[in-house]
């Protein structure tokens, strides 16, 4: 998706030229981390294990702080219009029932 759509890969050396909003990203903004901390999730469950439950609180600490203070300002410098657009449409964490789409207008 990043790099077919995007074109551009996840490695910030070769950052994407156009803004992601299909696939999962037409639901929420951030796939990718929300499935990481999903996964730490559902083995602090499975395990029934505390020290798990403490490592998903600090990652989601620490991906919040970076995807606030790092990943949001460089999207809206980068693509001011259409992240705007987009983050207005679509939250951060909880993912939407339907697909957002971009009006072509």
């Amino acid at each position: 998706m990043i790099v077919v759509v995007g074109r551009g890969t996840l490695v910030p050396a070769v950052p994407t030229e156009h803004l992601v909003i299909s696939g999962l990203y037409a639901y929420v903004r951030n796939p990718m981390y929300l499935g990481v901390l999903t996964v730490v999730a559902a083995e602090a469950v499975l395990f029934r294990s505390r020290s798990l439950l403490n490592e998903l609180l600090e990652a989601w600490i620490a991906i919040e702080l970076f995807v606030r203070f790092y990943e949001e300002r460089r999207l809206a410098r980068t693509f001011p219009e259409e992240y705007a657009n987009y983050r207005n449409h679509v939250r951060r964490w909880l993912p939407r029932i339907t697909p957002w789409r971009m009006s072509r207008t």
